[in-house]
C-alpha cells in the first residue's frame, strides 16, 4: 500500500502518502490500487468517521502522474488507458463526497497530479514558503491535468481565472495560491499543519465541495456569459498563433475547459479523461517528456560527468572580457554566490559590465524578489579590475573576449602567468576549436570550453566542450561549476562549432539558400514559425549579424582549404555586405529594417534576389527543409564523434538554439518522424537540395 490509513479516537482519519521504496509520491500503479482500497474503506467506516486529513511522509507531497507509465502507453491503448483513468478518478471523488471534511496538508511540492490530490480536500493548509511548488505544469510536457485538475479548477475560479494555471502552467507559491483562494491557510510547520487541520474537522463537521454546494454558480460566468465569450472568441486565435498547430495540448486543455463548464461535474470529469488519453497517446507527449522530463533529469544527476571524482564546489572565478557575454557570466556566478573578479581593458570597461548585474537586481528588489541588502550582497560578490594580478586565487577563469585566435591566446599565457597550476582556463568561444586554442595554454589538460549562451541570466544551457587533451577531471569540475550556478550542462567533443553553434548555422544558412533561390523571404520567415522555430532564419540572422556570419565562414575556408564545401548561402551573404552594405541589425539593418518606433519590417531591397518564373513550392518543404537540416546536421555530429549521447544532443537543440520542443530535439525528430521515413525524405531534399541532406551513417544506422 503506497497509503498508510490510520482512524484515531475521534474518528479522524490520516491518510499518509508514503510510496515503499520510493523518495517520491506517484500516481502509479500502487497509488490506483491504494487510493481504490481507501476509499472502500472510509466508506465502510463511515458510521464513525469525523473527517480526513491527507499528508505525506516524503519531503514533497505528491510529485505528479508516472510519467515513465505515460510515455509508454501504445497507440492502441487508448481505450484502457481511459477507463484506467476514469476508475481512478471514480475513487478520489468517492472521498470527496463522504460528507465530512477533507483536510490537505502540502508539507512540500504539488505539481500536476499532486494538485489534483490535493484538490481532492475541501481545505488545504502549506507551509509558508516562498517557493513556487504548486499547481499543473502538464501542458509544457504535452499533457493536460487528467485526474481532476482542469474540471476542479474551472470550478474554483472561473474560465478567465483559471486559464493561467492550466493552459499556460503557471505555478504558485503558498501565499499566491492563498490569494487566489486555491490554498486556505498557511502553517509555520508540519505540526502547525495537522493541528489547524484538526480544528477545521471540529469546525465544519460537514463538508462538501463547492460545486456540490445547492446554488452553486460557476465564477464569472458560464461560456456564454458577455465577458467570459469575449475571451473565449480570441483565445483560440491567440493560442495558434503560439503553437502553430505543432503542439496540441494548449488546444485540448482549453477545450476541456470550455466544453466541461457546460456541463455537470461527473460529464466534465469525463471529458477531461478523453483529451488527457488523446495526448497521452500521441507523438508530441512522448517527445517533450522524453527530452525535458527524463533526459533533463539524467543531466542533472550527472549522467554525462566522468565517475570516480569528487564533487567539486567553486568560491572564486575570474572572468576575462566585461562584455555582454563577460557581464552574464559574472552574473550567474555572482548571484550563486560565487566570488567573481571581472577583469577588462580599463576600469570603465569592467565597472560597465558590473552595472549589468546591478541593473538585473533593481529589477529583482522592484518586484519584491530580493531585498537591497541581498541585491548588495550579489554586487559585492563581483569585483572589478584591469590588473592581471587580481585574478590570483580564482579555481576557473573562464576568458569571453572577441572571437580571434590570437587574442584569446594572448590572455590564455598572461591568465595562467598568475594562476595556481590547478586552476582551470575555459573559453567561451561559440566556434573555435577548443583543441586548437589550448595550443597557447601551458595545461592543456586543463583547458576545456564553457559555451555560454546569450543573453546568459535568462538562458539555462552551458554547453562544454572537451578538448583533446581535456582531462576527466577538468571535465568533471566544469560540469559541478555549471550545475553550481544553476545552469545546465551538456558534455561535446570538440570540432568547428560544436555542437549547437554548428546546428544552427544550417539553419540560418538554409534560409539563405532559401532566398538565394528566390523564394519570397516573408514565405521563408513564415516557415521558420510554422515548424516551430522562436524566430524565422533571416530575423535571426540579424541578430546575430550577418558580418559574423560570414566572419565565421571565412574562419571555416581558411582552416579547411579546398575541404571547405561553400554553401549557397556564402553568395547571398557576400551579396548582402559588398554589393547592399547590409550588416544586421546592430549595424542598423540586414534582411529588416528597424524603423524608430515602430515594428521591424523585411528590407524592401530583398526583392533582387527574386526570381520571375520562378513556382513558389509547398510551404511543407520549407518547413521540412529548416527542421531537417538540422537534424541531419546533428546526425553528421554523431558520426564525426562530437556527439556521443541523444540525451546531451535533444536537451542542447531545445535549449540552446530553440529547436520545435514538440518533436524531443534534433535527434529525437529524426526518430518520431519514423527513421525508414526519415531516410525516404532526406534522400528526395538531398536530390532537391544537395548534399547537405545526404543521409548520415548514424541515422542509417538506427534503422
Amino acid at each position: 500500500m503506497s497509503i498508510d490509513f490510520q482512524m484515531d479516537a475521534q474518528g479522524v482519519v490520516t491518510l499518509s502518502l508514503d510510496a515503499p521504496g520510493q523518495t517520491i509520491n506517484t500516481m502509479d500503479a500502487a497509488f490506483r490500487a491504494s487510493i481504490a482500497a481507501v476509499a472502500d474503506r472510509l466508506e465502510a467506516e463511515r458510521a464513525q468517521l469525523r473527517g480526513v486529513i491527507i499528508v505525506s511522509r516524503k519531503k514533497t507531497f505528491f510529485a505528479g502522474g508516472d510519467l515513465d507509465e505515460l510515455r509508454s502507453i501504445p497507440a492502441d491503448g487508448a481505450e484502457a488507458f481511459f477507463e484506467m483513468v476514469e476508475t481512478m478518478k471514480r475513487h478520489m471523488r468517492r472521498i470527496e463526497t463522504l460528507g465530512v471534511p477533507v483536510v490537505a496538508c502540502l508539507n512540500g511540492a504539488a505539481l500536476g497530479g499532486g494538485w489534483e490530490v490535493a484538490l481532492i480536500a475541501h481545505h488545504r493548509i502549506a507551509l509558508d514558503k516562498d517557493k513556487r511548488q504548486f499547481g499543473l505544469p502538464e501542458v509544457s510536457w504535452g499533457l493536460l491535468p487528467g485526474a481532476g485538475g482542469i474540471s476542479k479548477m474551472v470550478r474554483l475560479l472561473g474560465l478567465q481565472a483559471a486559464f493561467p494555471y492550466i493552459v499556460e502552467s503557471q505555478q504558485f507559491s503558498a501565499r499566491e495560491g492563498m490569494a487566489a483562494g486555491l490554498i486556505h491557510a498557511l502553517a509555520q510547520d508540519e505540526a502547525a499543519m495537522l493541528a489547524q487541520a484538526q480544528a477545521y474537522i471540529a469546525a465544519h463537521p460537514a463538508s462538501r465541495q463547492p460545486w456540490d454546494e445547492d446554488g452553486y454558480k460557476l465564477p464569472g460566468g458560464a461560456p456564454n456569459h458577455p465577458k467570459v465569450a469575449q475571451m473565449l472568441s480570441v483565445a483560440p486565435a491567440a493560442l495558434y498563433e503560439k503553437t502553430r498547430g505543432n503542439y496540441p495540448a494548449p488546444e485540448r486543455a482549453l477545450a476541456a475547459m470550455v466544453e466541461g463548464a457546460q456541463v455537470d461535474f461527473s460529464t466534465a470529469l469525463r471529458i477531461e479523461s478523453r483529451y488527457f488519453t488523446e495526448l497521452c497517446v500521441g507523438q508530441v507527449a512522448k517527445n517533450m517528456i522524453g527530452t525535458l522530463f527524463f533526459a533533463m533529469n539524467e543531466i542533472k544527476a550527472g549522467a554525462s560527468r566522468p565517475a570516480g571524482f569528487e564533487q567539486s564546489t567553486v568560491h572564486k572565478i575570474g572572468v576575462l572580457g566585461a562584455g555582454m557575454m563577460g557581464a552574464g557570466i559574472a552574473w550567474a556566478a555572482a548571484s550563486r554566490g560565487v566570488q567573481v573578479v571581472l577583469k577588462d581593458v580599463n576600469l570603465a570597461a569592467a565597472e560597465k559590465g558590473k552595472a549589468y548585474s546591478a541593473k538585473l537586481l533593481a529589477k529583482q528588489v522592484e518586484k519584491g524578489r530580493k531585498t537591497q541588502a541581498e541585491a548588495d550582497a550579489v554586487l559585492a560578490r563581483i569585483q572589478t579590475t584591469d590588473n592581471l594580478a587580481e585574478l590570483a586565487g580564482c579555481e576557473i577563469v573562464i576568458e569571453a573576449v572577441f572571437e580571434n585566435r590570437e587574442l584569446k591566446a594572448q590572455v590564455t599565457r598572461e591568465a595562467e602567468a598568475v594562476l595556481d597550476a590547478e586552476a582551470l582556463f575555459a573559453s567561451n568561444t561559440s566556434t573555435l576549436p577548443i583543441s586548437e586554442l589550448a595550443a597557447a595554454s601551458q595545461r592543456p589538460a586543463n583547458f576545456i570550453g564553457l559555451h555560454f549562451f546569450s543573453p546568459v541570466d535568462k538562458m539555462q544551457l552551458v554547453e562544454i566542450i572537451r578538448g583533446q587533451r581535456t582531462s576527466p577531471a577538468s571535465l568533471a569540475r566544469a560540469y559541478d561549476f555549471v550545475q553550481q550556478i544553476g545552469k545546465t550542462p551538456i558534455v561535446v567533443n570538440d570540432g568547428r562549432g560544436f555542437f549547437t553553434s554548428r546546428v544552427f548555422g544550417s539553419y540560418v544558412n538554409e534560409g539563405m539558400a532559401m532566398l538565394g533561390e528566390g523564394i519570397p523571404p516573408a514565405m521563408i520567415e513564415a516557415a521558420g514559425l510554422q515548424a516551430g522555430m522562436p524566430v524565422g532564419p533571416l530575423a535571426v540572422t540579424d541578430e546575430v549579424s550577418l558580418s559574423l556570419c560570414a566572419h565565421i565562414a571565412a574562419e571555416a575556408r581558411a582552416a579547411l582549404g579546398s575541404a571547405y564545401l561553400a554553401h549557397p548561402a556564402d553568395a547571398v551573404l557576400a551579396r548582402m555586405l559588398d554589393e547592399f552594405g547590409r550588416k544586421g541589425r546592430a549595424a542598423g539593418g540586414g534582411f529588416y529594417d528597424y524603423p524608430e518606433g515602430a515594428k521591424k519590417r523585411l528590407w524592401p531591397g530583398l526583392a533582387a534576389f527574386a526570381q520571375a518564373g520562378t513556382a513558389l513550392p509547398a510551404m511543407q518543404e520549407l518547413i521540412d527543409r529548416l527542421l531537417f537540416v538540422q537534424a541531419l546536421d546533428t546526425a553528421c555530429c554523431f558520426d564525426e564523434g562530437v556527439l556521443e549521447s541523444e540525451r546531451d544532443a535533444n536537451v542542447g537543440a531545445l535549449l540552446g538554439i530553440g529547436f520545435p520542443a514538440w518533436t524531443g530535439g534534433t535527434a529525437q525528430f529524426l526518430k518520431q518522424y519514423g527513421v525508414t521515413k526519415a531516410i525516404a525524405r532526406a534522400e528526395q531534399l538531398a536530390a532537391r537540395h544537395g548534399v547537405r541532406f545526404a543521409v548520415p551513417n548514424w541515422l542509417r544506422q538506427q534503422a
